[in-house]
Parts: C-alpha cells; structure tokens; sequence
C-alpha cells in the first residue's frame, strides 16, 4: 500500500525506514488512520522517496549569488541568529525540520538536550527523523484532525509546511492510502 502511495521511493526505502516511522507513530498514539496518512504523506510531499534528506538549495531558501540558505541566515520566526543559522538549520529529516528554534525544541522534546543543536545533522538518523515527524504531528495533532475531518488537505499541509509547497503529492499520497486502507 505504502510504495502505490510513493510512485517514485524505491520500495528498499519503504522497507528499511517505514517501519521506524510507524514505532515512532505508535509511541506518540498517532495510530489513528488519519494521522498515519497525515504522516505518511507528509513524507512524500517533504521527501518524495522515503528517506530523510537534506533540504535543497533553491530560490526559496537561497539568494542569487548569496552562499546556500542564505535566506534563512536572519529568520527570526525559524529562531535564526545570524550568518550561517540558515544552512546549519536547514530543513532535514522526514518532515524537513527547519530553524534553530525547531532543532532546540525537538532535541528537548525526544530526550536528546541539546544534540540536535550541536550536530543538526542528527536529523537525518533514520530513527531520530521518525520521531521528529511523530513529535511534530503530535504538537499540531488536534488542528491536523480538525482539519482531515473538514476533508481539507489544503489546511492540514499548511498546519506542517506552514504554506502550500507539496500539496499535490501530498493530497495524491493521503488519497491513494485513504482508498487503500480500510
């Protein structure tokens, strides 16, 4: 069910990290099959082939000419101080955790002090990602249900990214699996 909805993720990625997401889902009580399509269409709208990765350089996150993630140097709302915040904290993971804030709050939030500020490489640890998405969704847990009982996609997207990027793979995979799973 979970490689239809990721028509582009090697069915090896799905095998090795699915089932960390849906332990980290579990411990989080994100068990619910709304939440578990939020999550793994999260996924695929952040990802795409089921592996946490490294946010891209692009016009969104880096000036023409300016040094990568740039444009996140001084994003006060990321939490961001300064001249290299933007690339030390930029987006990672499963769900693209993004900003000193986010890697401060979320190293606190799973146990880990401050490892995820020290080394925000740690974001991408299979294991680690997981529960970063499941802690993420778990924060916005009563808006996302809101939202997915509304059926609005649009909205239950904008409450993780903050906006629209993604949304079709996103409505794409929460509807493949919607229909799929009983």
């Amino acid at each position: 069910i979970v490689s239809k909805m990721f028509p582009y993720a090697p069915v090896d990625n799905i095998k090795k990290y699915l089932p960390s997401v849906l332990k980290a889902l579990e411990d989080q009580k994100l068990v619910d099959k709304k939440m578990v399509l939020m999550a793994l269409a999260t996924i695929r709208a952040e990802t795409g082939r089921f592996l946490p990765i490294d946010e891209g350089k692009s016009k969104y996150n880096s000036s023409p000419g300016g040094h990568p993630f740039d444009l996140y140097d001084h994003r006060t709302d990321l939490g961001n101080r300064g001249e290299g915040d933007g690339d030390k904290f930029k987006g990672r993971g499963f769900i693209q955790l993004t900003g000193r804030s986010n890697y401060t709050k979320y190293s606190k939030a799973l146990g880990l002090d401050t490892q995820l500020v020290k080394n925000p490489a740690l974001a991408n640890d299979p294991e680690i990602a997981a529960k970063i998405l499941a802690s993420f969704l778990k924060d916005k847990e009563r808006k996302i249900k809101e939202a997915l009982l509304d059926s609005d996609l649009r909205l239950a997207r904008k409450l993780v990214n903050g906006g629209s990027h993604g949304l079709s793979d996103f409505t794409d995979a929460y509807n493949i699996g919607n229909d799929l799973i009983a």
